[in-house]
């Protein structure tokens, strides 16, 4: 998405500049607002100059991961506890901070302190490293006086989606590593070795079975192709990234996910355990509601449930509860949908809130753990059936050819 250099005021009056990330300038207004400024001038930002850092940008090359965040957190955290001043600490962690895009923005942070602004009006201005959640938070921290329990908070959130992340990549590191395998070797097959089989049925005149036939036509093919069938692969899945980095391919993207077997529902609940705790942890911060929902629409990492939460913001704005509007929505769970309302009944709806993220995350931390055992079998019979297929092209005329020698 594009950048967007914006000047703004806060709710202070004190004006603001900085860059946006978001797919259009209203967009950009509508992110600007949800975050307490008001938009005075947007305009779309300069090509940087440093080739560098900007394909580092493009690609996401070198962005933090979550366990720099969270560190970075949990730094800040300590810091402020002790009393440290946030620049002196802001400058501490810059020196110390390994990730060359990271301490980019840190040091942009000090500057931008030591010439007045606030410490969530600087984050703001680094929206590719800095979620709305963590903006947002940190804002009210810093206006309620409790920004030590602003960062402990984003430290918990982040460390609970690292854990839920490495989660899903230790289940899928096998699956994937025997598909690529499966994939390598059936190439291998396909391009050099069955090739040499079909000169040696072709020599000796054989009547060949139809699965030979066919096997034997993706070979050929395959063997002099290759190199287009590479490049086809790789433009393919060129083409799909760029497609999924627009808008529209977001959203199909994001919605199809929430569909797959097995991984669509773990999926769901993942998403709505974020969702859960994001805006737990956003009211029970004092974030108004309606910026609440703005924010984690754009925290929880799916685009077409966050549309979904856009509804609600508009169905509230009309005056509806917020079980009203998430049941109109039609993705939230029975389960989501009853702790709403007891928590709109008493008065907790983040304690509610709580409850359910709590629930999704150890439903979700067991499926994942045994994601493995359910995915194997399926990989066994799927290589069983391809290796089958394989062997019986090629060795059907085999044994005619032990035949023949027989004679």
């Amino acid at each position: 998405m594009p950048n967007f250099q914006y000047k703004a005021r806060n709710l202070d009056g004190r004006a603001l500049s900085g860059q946006i990330e978001a797919p259009s300038p209203d967009a950009a207004a509508e992110q600007l607002i949800e975050n307490g400024y008001t938009p005075v001038q947007i305009s779309e930002a300069r090509a940087s100059h440093d080739m560098g850092e900007a394909l580092r940008r493009a690609f996401g090359l070198g962005r933090p991961s979550l366990s720099e965040l969270a560190l970075f957190t949990r730094q800040l955290y300590a810091l402020t506890r002790a009393g440290v001043p946030i620049i002196r600490g802001m400058n501490q962690l810059a020196a110390s901070t390994r990730n060359p895009l990271l301490r980019g923005a840190i040091e942009a942070i000090v500057d931008d302190l030591e010439s007045g602004r606030d410490l969530a009006g600087a984050l703001a201005r680094h929206t590719d490293i800095f979620m709305p959640l963590y903006i947002n938070l940190v804002r009210v921290g810093e206006e309620s006086g409790r920004l030590d329990e602003a960062f402990m908070r984003l430290y918990q959130y982040l460390e609970r989606e690292k854990k839920t992340a490495n989660q899903i990549k230790a289940a899928m590191r096998y699956p994937a590593f025997v598909l690529l395998a499966v994939g390598v070797a059936i190439f291998i097959l396909m391009a050099f070795v069955i090739p040499e089989f079909a000169r040696v049925f072709e020599r000796f005149r054989l009547d060949l079975p139809l699965p030979t036939r066919v096997i034997m036509t993706l070979a050929e093919f395959t063997a002099a192709w290759w190199w287009a069938l590479l490049g086809a692969i790789g433009g393919a899945a060129y083409g799909f990234r760029r497609y999924i980095d627009t808008d529209r391919g977001r959203l199909w993207w994001d919605a199809w996910r929430l569909r797959i077997p097995v991984f669509g529902s773990i999926v769901l609940r993942a998403t709505l355990a974020r969702f859960a705790r994001a805006f737990a942890m956003a009211t029970r911060s004092g974030v108004p509601l309606i910026q609440a929902l703005g924010v984690v629409s754009r925290a929880i990492g799916n685009e077409y449930l966050g549309g979904k939460i856009v509804g609600m913001r508009e169905g509230i704005e009309r005056g509806e509860t917020i079980t009203r509007t998430a049941a109109a929505m039609g993705v939230f769970t029975p389960l989501v949908l009853q702790m709403l309302a007891v928590g709109e009944e008493t008065g907790q709806t983040d304690d509610m809130l709580e409850e359910v993220a709590a629930f999704y995350e150890e439903e979700v931390d067991y499926d994942v753990a045994r994601l493995a055992e359910l995915i194997q079998p399926l990989l066994t019979v799927a290589m069983g059936i391809i290796v089958f297929i394989l062997a019986l092209g090629v060795f059907l005329p085999m044994w005619d050819l032990t035949q023949i020698a027989g004679r």
